[in-house]
């Protein structure tokens, strides 16, 4: 049978891949095209079709209302918060609150964000809010991907993305989530695309990520289950 196309953010990567023998038990095969949903929409008119979206709730809430996604076809997956990372071994800051946070990207001599995923949008914009937009830019790498990659090469002393997204990395600590005063959670939810040619097939896919056994894998990459919050 032919595998179920899936187009997700890159805040699900390590989710998918880790509940692929789960899914498989389910006779649900999949392929996946992972990237900042920003980036994905962007790419989307130009792509092939896909049956399976995956990306943030206001995403998916803009492409129904465009007529991408199938109406009603919305779920709600997990929660995902933005945290901090260091090179493995390397000294942790302290960030427990706005002032510490503040002053500990002020003396990080390098600093990484995503360009156009969730996470580096709302840093970008946290940093204006403080006031220290130009001396962070100043040292800043901004590149769409796994931003805790340059961490783990010593090209940056702090690393900011989804928490889920620094787990992807090997090499890495993750010193923890932003202060609750600054933190922005990002909801992952998915939906089918009204292009396909497989909805049911599609349907079942969103269905099985609801599953206690891939919440667990939720909650492994450092997400929440929208369920369990709720």
């Amino acid at each position: 049978m032919t595998p179920i196309r899936l187009l997700s953010t890159l805040g699900m990567r390590g989710v998918m891949t880790e509940s692929t023998p789960l899914l498989a038990q389910k006779g649900l095969d999949f392929t996946a095209t992972y990237g900042a949903t920003q980036l994905l929409i962007r790419q989307m008119a130009e792509g092939p079709t896909r049956d399976v979206a995956i990306l943030t709730d206001a995403a998916i809430e803009e492409l129904t209302r465009a007529g991408t996604i199938v109406a009603g076809s919305r779920r709600d997956l997990a929660r995902s918060a933005i945290g901090i990372a260091v090179k493995a071994g390397a000294p942790k800051p302290s960030f427990g609150s706005v002032e510490t946070f503040k002053q500990a990207v002020l003396k990080a001599r390098s600093i990484g964000y995503s360009k156009s995923g969730a996470s580096g949008l709302h840093f970008a914009e946290l940093i204006k809010r403080l006031g220290i937009a130009d001396e962070v830019n100043r040292k800043a790498k901004v590149q769409d991907g796994v931003v805790g990659e340059l961490a783990a090469r010593g090209e940056v002393e702090l690393a900011v993305q989804q928490i889920s997204e620094l787990k992807l990395v090997a090499g890495i600590d993750i010193v923890g989530p932003l202060p609750e005063e600054l933190q922005k959670l990002t909801t992952f939810s998915a939906g089918v695309f009204a292009a396909t040619t497989r909805p049911a097939a599609a349907g079942l896919l969103i269905a099985a990520l609801a599953t206690p056994e891939v919440a667990a894998v939720m909650r492994k990459q450092g997400m929440e289950p929208v369920a369990a919050v709720r």
